[in-house]
C-alpha cells in the first residue's frame, strides 16, 4: 500500500507583496528558530538560523521574502537574543520583548521551537499598540543596576 509523505522543509508560501508580515524569534545560544506569520494570523513558514551575524542578516532577509517586515516578537532580548533583537532594530524593525509560553499552554499544545518562534511572532501582533515593551537589549534602556555586570536582585541584597 503507497504512503502518503509529507514534505521535510516547509514550504515558502509568500504573501502579496505588499501586506505586512510579522517574525517571531526562539533564541537559543547556537541557533534561533524563526517563524512568519500574517497580519491575519496565517502561518508562511518557519526555519532555523545560526545565532551568528551571517545567520541574522540571513534571517532578516529570509522573512522580507514574504511582505514588508515592521514588527517581531523576539524571546529573552537581554541574553541568547541581545544580538538578533540588536540587528533587527538597526535594520528598522519595531522589536517586541515576547514572554515564553506558559506552562500549561506548552502542555497543551506541545513544545518545539517552531511553536514558539510562532508563538513570538504572534504575541508581536496582540500587544496594544500604545503598550510598548522595550527590549532589555534596546540602545539607551536604563539598566535595573548600577551595576550593570552585577544582577540587580543581588545588588538589592547587598546594599
Amino acid at each position: 500500500m503507497p504512503s502518503i509523505t509529507q514534505p521535510t522543509t516547509p514550504c515558502h508560501v509568500p504573501a502579496e507583496a505588499e501586506e505586512d508580515i510579522l517574525l517571531g524569534v526562539d533564541t537559543h545560544k547556537d541557533v534561533h528558530a524563526a517563524a512568519v506569520i500574517t497580519t491575519l494570523g496565517a502561518a508562511l513558514d518557519g526555519r532555523s538560523f545560526p545565532a551568528t551575524a551571517e545567520g541574522y542578516r540571513q534571517l532578516l532577509s529570509w522573512a522580507r521574502s514574504f511582505g514588508m517586515l515592521r514588527r517581531a516578537g523576539v524571546e529573552c532580548t537581554g541574553s541568547y537574543g541581545a544580538a538578533v533583537t540588536r540587528h533587527l532594530q538597526a535594520e528598522g524593525i519595531e522589536v517586541t520583548e515576547v514572554n515564553q509560553p506558559d506552562k500549561a499552554a506548552r502542555r497543551r499544545h506541545g513544545k518545539t521551537d517552531a511553536i514558539d518562534a510562532e508563538a513570538a511572532a504572534r504575541a508581536a501582533d496582540t500587544l496594544p499598540r500604545h503598550v510598548t515593551r522595550i527590549p532589555r537589549a534596546a540602545p539607551g534602556r536604563p539598566c535595573a543596576s548600577p551595576m550593570p555586570d552585577v544582577p540587580a536582585r543581588r545588588w538589592a541584597r547587598s546594599g
